[in-house]
C-alpha cells in the first residue's frame, strides 16, 4: 500500500527567529539539490502545548497539516498527525524510559508502526553530556519487521538542515515531515 502523499527524499531547514521557530521543508531533486517548496512550518516557542501548523507558503493562508500534543505540559505526550482538515493521518511519541541513553520515538500511520533511534550510541551519550552545538546526529525509524521506515540525518551546519530519506512508500510524506520537525523541535535543537 503506497501512502496518499509519497515522497521519497526532502530536505528540512529552520529558521532562527526569536518567537517561533520556523522550518521550510523542501523537495530533494534526482541530483541531490534542493526543489521545490513543499510545506512551510511554524512552531510557537514556549507553548503549553506544542503544536506545528504546516502551510502551503510562507503566506501562512492555507495550512496543510500539521502535530498537536495530546496534553499539555507532559513530557511522555504522543502527538497526533492531521491533515488539513484535521483527520488523523498518523501519530508519534518519544519513548522516555528507552531515551535515557540514546533518543527513541514511536511512530504509526496506516500499516504500519515503528521504533526510531539515534543511530550512534556515542553521538547520543555525547549531545547529552556535553554542549557541542554543531554535533551531528541521525536516527533511522524501522517497523517492527526491522524494514527501514525513514531516516532522518542532520547536516553539519551553523543552522539545523535534515536530510530526510523514506523508503517504506507506506510512510505519508506528512508523517514523515511532521516527525522530522518533531525531532528538532522536541529535542530543543
Amino acid at each position: 500500500m503506497t501512502a496518499a502523499m509519497y515522497v521519497p527524499q526532502f530536505f528540512v531547514r529552520q529558521k532562527l527567529t526569536m518567537m517561533v521557530n520556523r522550518y521550510d521543508i523542501t523537495m530533494a531533486n534526482p541530483d541531490g539539490s534542493e526543489g521545490q517548496l513543499l510545506a512551510f512550518a511554524q512552531q510557537k516557542r514556549f507553548a503549553f502545548k506544542e503544536e506545528v501548523t504546516f502551510f502551503s507558503d510562507e503566506s501562512r493562508t492555507h495550512a496543510v497539516f500539521g502535530f498537536k500534543a495530546r496534553k499539555k505540559l507532559d513530557l511522555n505526550a504522543g502527538y497526533d498527525v492531521t491533515d488539513e482538515y484535521g483527520q488523523p493521518i498518523g501519530y508519534f511519541k518519544k519513548e522516555f524510559g528507552a531515551s535515557l541513553m540514546r533518543s527513541t520515538f514511536r511512530i504509526e500511520g496506516p500499516g504500519y508502526a515503528g521504533l526510531g533511534h539515534e543511530r550512534s550510541q556515542l553521538v547520543a551519550v555525547l549531545r547529552r553530556f556535553s554542549d557541542v552545538p554543531f554535533l551531528r546526529f541521525h536516527f533511522d525509524f524501522h517497523d517492527d519487521a526491522g524494514n527501514l521506515l525513514m531516516s532522518s540525518d542532520r547536516k553539519a551546519s551553523l543552522r539545523d538542515k535534515y536530510t530526510v530519506t523514506v523508503p517504506d512508500q507506506r510512510v505519508d510524506f506528512r508523517v514523515a515531515a511532521a516527525m522530522a520537525v518533531g525531532l528538532d523541535a522536541l529535542m530543543a535543537r
